[in-house]
């Protein structure tokens, strides 16, 4: 098949086109690379320069696309005014425009990658994809108005496709890791301790109703979050839009993280206790059930082997 993939010059992105192009498929990665990398897109990817609303329809309209993975994404936003409009333009508008060319060049399948901060602060753990949708954030909200978006438009268009809602993704996927120019993702922050990048790590809140005060969160590899994209490219039908939680269905606290990127690394990683951040679940991890059941995914690296991978890659990079 020939399929783009957008965002496929990023993190999670980039593991996904490079795995597509692993099976026989063929892949253009969509990039403005503006929190991308050009050097991450896998060989034998033509990467093309540009925003959806820029280069989509001019891209698409080379025609002999089966269908679209959709991964560029902004997930940085600090609650200001400015961030906020930032995250609604990137998440929401660009992936209106992404459909309305889709739908102009006759491409009907799309896989989306969503997130589990589309559940707010759920009543109980592991979250399930029929339990309450009320996210506190904008990044969330966004999201989950793409999610409504492409419902209505299995409905009124008969698109075909699936969103796939995760919490955190972790690890490393041969030369594709995480190196945002701002991270805000626990395992590398730690991991930049130990490389002496930073003096400490924050740990945000000790007081949250767990059992060691620290927040719990679902952790996936990200080597298996690609495989999830890539089944659940098989399951786009025309018509439906199917919703999947991809998690490791195990939760971990920021202590239980910090503790096993010291065993890792065999080193001391200090940490300092700092205010709870705003809109923080003190629990978030996800029900694999449906996903697990339907497309007999199921995540087969645990929080070890993600901070090994991630290890691995930060310290081969210096």
């Amino acid at each position: 098949m020939k399929l783009l993939v957008t965002g496929g010059a990023g993190y999670v992105g980039s593991v996904v086109a490079a795995q597509l192009l692993e099976i026989g498929h063929r892949v253009v990665v969509l990039d403005d690379l503006s929190t991308g990398h050009a050097d991450a897109c896998p060989a034998g990817a033509r990467l093309v320069r540009g925003t959806l609303r820029s280069a989509a329809f001019s891209v698409l309209s080379e025609g002999g696309f089966d269908a679209v993975l959709h991964l560029a994404a902004r997930s940085v936003a600090d609650g200001t005014a400015h961030w906020r409009e930032i995250c609604w333009d990137a998440n929401f508008c660009e992936t209106l425009a992404l459909l309305d060319a889709m739908r102009c060049t006759g491409v009907d399948r799309i896989v989306v990658s969503s997130t589990a901060a589309v559940y707010g602060e759920p009543a109980s753990a592991p979250v399930h994809e029929t339990d309450p949708t009320v996210p506190t954030g904008p990044f969330g909200a966004a999201k989950l108005a793409v999610d409504r978006t492409l419902e209505d438009s299995a409905r009124l268009y008969g698109l075909g496709s699936v969103s796939l809602r995760y919490v955190n993704v972790a690890g490393a996927y041969g030369r594709h890791g995480e190196r945002h120019t701002v991270e805000t993702h626990l395992i590398p922050n730690l991991l930049a301790v130990a490389l002496g990048r930073r003096d400490h790590a924050a740990v945000f809140g000790a007081d949250h109703p767990t059992p060691d005060g620290t927040c719990v969160r679902d952790y996936v590899h990200v080597a298996d979050l690609g495989v999830a994209h890539v089944l659940a490219l098989q399951a786009c039908e025309p018509g439906r839009h199917a919703v999947y939680n991809v998690g490791g269905e195990t939760g971990y606290s920021v202590r239980d993280v910090l503790e096993v990127c010291r065993e890792v690394t065999g080193r001391p990683i200090p940490a300092r206790i700092a205010p709870r951040r705003p809109g923080d679940p003190a629990v978030l991890v996800a029900s694999a059930a449906e996903i697990g059941a339907d497309l007999g995914w199921t995540a087969r690296r645990g929080l070890p082997e993600m901070v090994e991978d991630a290890w691995r890659f930060h310290r081969d990079r210096g």
